[in-house]
């Protein structure tokens, strides 16, 4: 016979620095839903935290917000179009914005 488990993972803190770009991990969200991703950067106090989606920075509009100065993304109203890979950037004084931090890919199912 088969057994199925599901599993609910939440992932915190840095994930390992030898994680290749095939290791990105994938979000599932359902249209119309809530989705709220996490930077692992912001554990550490940051004056600015970006997001980008697809390479593009991402703005904060009536649907998508950034909480607790960055460190999180909130998506309401999930839709199709907010599906595609996602980074979180934190930019410090100094003017050294460094290379885009930890990625995740978000999927819309629906």
């Amino acid at each position: 016979g088969e057994d199925s488990r599901s599993f609910h993972v939440s992932i915190q803190g840095t994930p390992p620095s030898t994680a290749s770009a095939g290791e990105i991990p994938i979000i599932t969200a359902v249209p119309g839903g809530q989705l709220l991703l996490e930077c692992p950067e912001g554990a550490e106090p940051h004056p600015n935290i970006e997001w980008h989606r697809e390479g593009s920075l991402l703005q904060e509009d009536a649907r998508r917000q950034l909480l607790a100065q960055g460190r999180f993304l909130q998506v309401l109203s999930v839709a199709a179009a907010d599906g595609g890979e996602y980074s979180c950037r934190a930019t410090g004084d100094n003017g050294d914005n460094g290379d885009t931090g930890p990625r995740v890919r978000v999927r819309v199912h629906g």
